[in-house]
């Protein structure tokens, strides 16, 4: 990496950290570029020359992780839930401002929406109701049965501080959602 290219990433990461740690503090809708740019001390030009706004600079945020979970459940497929859900919720501690931030802030309701939906798509492959236990059932309802549970106990996992290792966490969980799949 070039010189310019390590003090763009570093400015990036600085903007990024600034809006968590502004979104940790008040509503995001109250947050301006300038408080941005006074947490990250940055420039406001620094932040418009990387990003449209606030709105675009939260968006790049979310799919970032996104795509990092997206990376985690390929590399974990061929785990069991408990093996494959520890690996995620060690992403989850090691990166606790941004989700606890996320789940948490008012701000970010589109961001639990995603996460939903994220967490859906990566457990259709499992869901069948063609046979066994869910024969019969709608698979929708399944899944946004399972999404929104799963997604709700992360919100109380990652407000509480995490009251449990990743590891605890993830064998309760993968035994629940092993229970109904």
């Amino acid at each position: 990496m070039t010189k310019v290219d390590r003090r763009i990433a570093k400015s990036q990461i600085a903007i990024k950290n600034a809006l968590l740690e502004l979104m940790s503090e008040k509503d995001f809708n109250q947050i301006t570029i300038q408080n941005i740019s006074d947490k990250a001390n940055v420039s406001r030009k620094t932040i418009y020359l990387h990003y449209m706004d606030k709105f675009d600079l939260l968006d790049k945020l979310i799919e970032e992780h996104i795509h990092e979970l997206r990376v985690l459940c390929k590399s974990s497929s061929e785990m069991d839930f408990i093996d494959g859900n520890t690996y995620w919720f060690e992403y989850l501690e090691t990166h606790y401002l941004f989700f606890s931030t996320m789940l948490a802030s008012s701000g970010a309701a589109s961001f639990r929406r995603q996460f939903i939906e994220f967490v859906i798509e990566e457990l259709k492959i499992e869901v069948t109701t063609s046979e066994g236990k869910n024969f019969g059932l709608d698979e929708e309802i399944i899944l946004r049965f399972i999404g929104g549970s799963y997604v709700e106990v992360l919100e109380w996992w990652l407000k509480n501080e995490m009251p449990c290792p990743p590891r605890k966490l993830a064998e309760q969980v993968g035994i629940l959602i092993e229970r109904i799949l």
